[in-house]
């Protein structure tokens, strides 16, 4: 074999074969061989790390929703603040959303931009996801083939001007032409005519406010998806699943032969309903964080397979946009800060429910790297690229806001206990150093930027 450049050995490697006790190998920062725990690979002439009884060696984890807000709002966050906080939440892939930058990432002109304004700043690897707008149907194949992951669209406002909605007959449009060329779109499903009547949300009561984005939106807005995706043949995938009720309809749809797929994130699988104060904003997000029992249900959809990712829909603004002094939750910007914490957000309920961190990393490496067409990211296995989470899973922490890396310290999860701390992150074979500056990666569909 070839001269090494890493070794690394663990007694708990996440792999194919589970979690099992491996010898990794790496050369040109590709992980070239994953042999078991005696082998003489580690004797090899090679850089050589042996990594604690208490530390799992995961995939660096891959989240495919982020809003990085940059170049044009970079008051609220910005790729170096975005993917210093995804290194060290042991994510070493983010694929950046096509708002709520300006301009947003809607033709090639404004790619370049954002590709640009990325290309000096990224502590990890960046993708981009393209979006379909009324208008910029022409401009959805010349995205794709310059590399853009898929396209964005909203069926509502999205709170932003800049990046309009699409009507039903606009929607159809859109999925005809991404179908023609097998790309793939993503879909923030509510329904704009169900949360227009809708009860209006009115100053602190979270309760009025979830009673403003109701599950009946969200469920008939996949119906449609999923009605107009069978019509078209066009791959798609539903954002941010915060409504139980749609599980059956994904189900269905798989079962019929509709390319679908879901995620969730975070929030939603930790906190509920009940426990948010009236006035708490930071915990505003559309669609809301709804029940206990929704949560369970939810849980039960990631173990049935229906919903297929967990990725965190970083969505941060600048502190005075949540309106923490008035708690008003009409007013207030709907979007959760948590970009850092993911790993050990999940980590600490999955656990309480009986999964493993092979279930984690399937959820929050493997599936999202697939389900973007990432060949090289999200396993531990030959050919992939050497991105590597350091993670010690009993180890417990209490989130302080005010040491997190994303710009604006705000978030809800502060001053809750977590288990599971990111001890290192590692990027093709070389542990990422914040006070070292970027060397992360802009990527293309398929491959390598």
């Amino acid at each position: 074999m070839t001269a090494l450049d890493l070794v690394i050995r663990a007694r708990r490697v996440v792999s194919t074969a589970g979690e099992v006790a491996r010898v990794v190998g790496v050369r040109d920062g590709r992980i070239v061989a994953v042999e078991p725990y005696d082998s003489a690979l580690w004797s090899e002439r090679a850089d050589r790390v042996d990594l604690a009884d208490d530390e799992v060696l995961l995939p660096g984890l891959v989240d495919s929703h982020v809003h990085v807000n940059d170049p044009g709002r970079t008051e609220w966050e910005g790729f170096t603040t975005a993917t210093r906080a995804a290194a060290a939440g042991g994510i070493t892939t983010i694929i950046d959303m096509p708002l709520n930058s300006i301009p947003p990432t809607c033709d090639i002109s404004a790619l370049e931009v954002k590709r640009k304004t990325a290309q000096t700043q990224a502590y990890v690897d960046v993708g981009f996801w393209g979006g379909a707008i009324p208008g910029n149907v022409s401009q959805l194949q010349p995205l794709h083939e310059a590399g853009v992951f898929g396209f964005k669209c909203f069926l509502l406002h999205s709170g932003v001007d800049e990046f309009p909605p699409l009507d039903p007959a606009q929607l159809e449009l859109a999925m005809r032409e991404i179908s023609s060329f097998d790309g793939l779109l993503i879909v923030h499903a509510e329904d704009a005519h169900r949360i227009d009547t809708a009860p209006a949300a009115h100053g602190g009561s979270y309760l009025g406010f979830l009673r403003s984005r109701p599950r009946e939106a969200e469920y008939a807005a996949v119906a449609d998806v999923i009605g107009l995706a069978a019509l078209t043949g066009c791959r798609v995938h539903i954002l941010h699943v915060s409504s139980a009720d749609v599980l059956p309809l994904l189900a269905e749809a798989r079962h019929d032969g509709v390319r679908i797929t879901a995620e969730t994130c975070p929030h939603y699988l930790t906190f509920t309903a009940e426990e948010i104060p009236d006035g708490a904003t930071q915990y505003k997000c559309c669609p809301p964080i709804r029940e206990a029992e929704n949560r369970e249900l939810l849980w039960e959809g990631l173990r049935d397979g229906v919903i297929d990712l967990v990725v965190s829909d970083h969505s941060p603004s600048t502190v005075d946009l949540k309106c923490l002094d008035t708690g008003d939750f009409d007013a207030a910007w709907g979007g959760i800060a948590s970009l850092q914490l993911g790993l050990s957000a999940v980590w600490t309920q999955a656990r309480e429910r009986g999964f493993d961190l092979v279930d984690v990393a399937r959820w929050m490496c493997q599936a999202p790297a697939a389900q973007a067409a990432m060949p090289h990211k999200g396993r531990i296995e030959p050919g992939y690229d050497a991105d590597f989470c350091v993670f010690a899973p009993d180890e417990a922490f209490l989130v302080n806001a005010a040491a997190l890396h994303h710009k604006n310290a705000l978030t809800p999860y502060d001053g809750r206990p977590l288990a599971g701390v990111v001890r290192s992150t590692w990027l093709r074979g070389e542990p990422i150093d914040i006070e070292a500056g970027p060397r992360g990666r802009l990527l293309n569909r398929g491959g390598q930027g």
